[in-house]
């Protein structure tokens, strides 16, 4: 069905207001240059012009909004070429802190500068405040179980448990290991995740699922400050969405 331009805007700026994730698909080559389409959950607003074009495109935009991306991609309607620029509204990437210690603290402020809604998780009333995380978009006091039934999972959450407390630290490894979660940290030294790798799969979980887990978490530069330690755990983080392995740029630079 066709829709003017005025009510796709008006749908997409509400579906962002509303969390929704969304895409805009806009003809940019072919018969149909300037035909615009609105992706929303179980939805599609506007037409390209073409049924087949529609589905085609729709299911690309899924893609790219789980893989947070936008881009130009060519399909064939009606035997000729066509080109349509598929841009992306996902979610914002949410960080799942567990353990409000001091290096959550910087963690939370540098995670929400960088656009991501925090959660911040402690069974230990005076340390889950609101004073300490005055940055935090939620803060739970309660046993890492008790937060994981609150809080939904996605692709695009991040989890970082930093209690260094194995009562508190391997349940929210055993409840995290199995979502889809695009990154798991553990704070602690390599013989610490060494025996808890070992005690996981003690409690059978795989091979498979105990390989998500980065321990120690963060980037090893040299962090020895709470700040430092919250930039190291970033920069894996963001190597990670941008699909780098956080090596030198002086040996990126030489690889581009």
């Amino acid at each position: 069905m066709s829709v003017s331009r005025g009510e796709l805007q008006e749908r997409l700026e509400a579906a962002i207001a509303s969390r929704l994730p969304t895409a805009t698909a806009t003809v940019v080559r072919g018969p149909q240059v300037g035909a615009k389409m609105l992706i929303l959950p179980g939805e599609r607003v506007g037409t390209l012009g073409d049924p087949a074009l529609d589905e085609a495109v729709a299911a690309d935009a899924r893609d790219l909004l789980a893989a947070e991306k936008s881009q130009t991609q060519a399909y064939e309607s009606g035997n000729e070429a066509v080109e349509v620029f598929i841009e992306s509204f996902p979610l914002p990437p949410t960080l799942l802190i567990f353990g409000a210690v001091h290096v959550a603290q910087p963690l939370s402020r540098f995670a929400k500068a960088l656009g991501f809604d925090v959660i911040v998780s402690d069974a230990r009333a005076k340390l889950a405040t609101r004073e300490r995380f005055p940055d935090a978009d939620r803060i739970i006091q309660g046993w890492p179980d008790e937060t994981l039934a609150e809080v939904v999972i996605r692709p695009n959450t991040y989890v970082a448990i930093l209690s260094h407390d194995p009562k508190f630290d391997e349940p929210a490894l055993l409840g995290t290991l199995d979502t889809p979660a695009a990154y798991i940290g553990a704070i602690g030294s390599r013989s610490t995740n060494e025996d808890r790798r070992r005690r996981l799969a003690e409690a059978g979980v795989c091979p498979e699922q105990i390989a998500r887990m980065r321990a120690p978490i963060g980037l090893d530069i040299g962090a020895a400050t709470p700040e430092e330690m919250a930039i190291s755990i970033l920069a894996e983080i963001i190597a990670l969405r941008r699909g780098r392995t956080g090596g030198s740029l002086a040996i990126i630079s030489k690889r581009h």
